[in-house]
């Protein structure tokens, strides 16, 4: 039987994406997604790999399975079905904190699962009372505004997140992600209902943006930041500054939006 029209139709929702998003990404016109999943048309051979390679399913699977009512059971909520987190120990088998440096970040998205990758990467010694021996630690190097105040280049000390059930609303968390590489973002779990992780940047000129748990290939929860860029004077007040603006704009617009409700009224 032949599922590929709903299963395209059931991706692309899944990525909150409009018929015209997936046409731009498989370079095909708008009005031939709208056929596929309606089925007035097949796409041809190529256009079904650049799908398959795009929603990351297999070639057999977008045709012949019923994504839709077997996606439930493939939901990985937990990280359970993720391979065996590989460590490096020194000579004495204590595990070693792994530092991932900016310029490494592409290579682990590729190499997160290689044992040989990582037991290449550059290791650090943390005798901080406030890491708990017993948990694996890894050190992610951060670029970009979007986590401002704590500024690019940053050190994120993190401990890595067994279960995604546990990751906890508004704390900050490294997420190694399919579509995003390794990104630095402030979560909200929206695990249990919709399937959904809420990631968000401190710098408010950011929008929030959510992913499909399913996108997430590993978890590290925010311990500790280390950074060598120090402020002056005149940038912490200026940062202070910046802040106080923010909260005041934001007052601006709650009022505005409550006299556009009052004069609706």
């Amino acid at each position: 039987m032949n599922f590929l029209g709903s299963n395209i139709r059931f991706l692309r929702k899944q990525k909150e994406m409009t018929q015209a998003d997936l046409a731009a990404k498989i370079n095909v016109n708008r009005s031939l997604i709208g056929a596929y999943e309606e089925g007035r048309s097949e796409p041809r051979l190529n256009t079904i790999q650049l799908l398959c390679s795009y929603f990351k399913v297999n070639f057999q699977d977008i045709i012949t399975r019923d994504i839709i009512n077997s996606n439930e059971e493939s939901q990985d909520l937990e990280g359970s079905k993720l391979r065996v987190l590989p460590i490096a120990v020194d000579q004495d088998g204590g595990e070693q904190i792994i530092l991932i440096p900016q310029k490494a970040s592409a290579g682990y998205t590729q190499g997160y699962s290689d044992l040989g990758f990582i037991e290449n990467l550059k290791t650090a010694q943390l005798p901080f009372q406030e890491l708990a021996t017993e948990r694996t630690h890894r050190i992610f190097q951060i670029q970009g505004d979007s986590m401002l105040p704590t500024p690019s280049g940053s050190y994120i000390i993190t401990e890595y997140v067994e279960n995604w059930r546990d990751i906890q609303n508004n704390e900050c968390y490294v997420l190694l992600t399919e579509s995003d590489g390794v990104v630095y973002k402030r979560v909200l779990n929206e695990i249990e209902d919709r399937q959904k992780l809420v990631l968000q940047s401190d710098n408010a000129q950011y929008s929030p943006y959510s992913i499909s748990v399913n996108e997430v290939l590993e978890v590290w929860k925010a311990k500790g930041v280390l950074s060598f860029d120090v402020p002056d004077r005149e940038t912490y007040h200026e940062q202070v500054n910046n802040k106080v603006m923010e909260v005041v704009n934001e007052l601006k617009m709650e009022v505005k939006r409550l006299h556009e409700r009052l004069d609706t009224n």
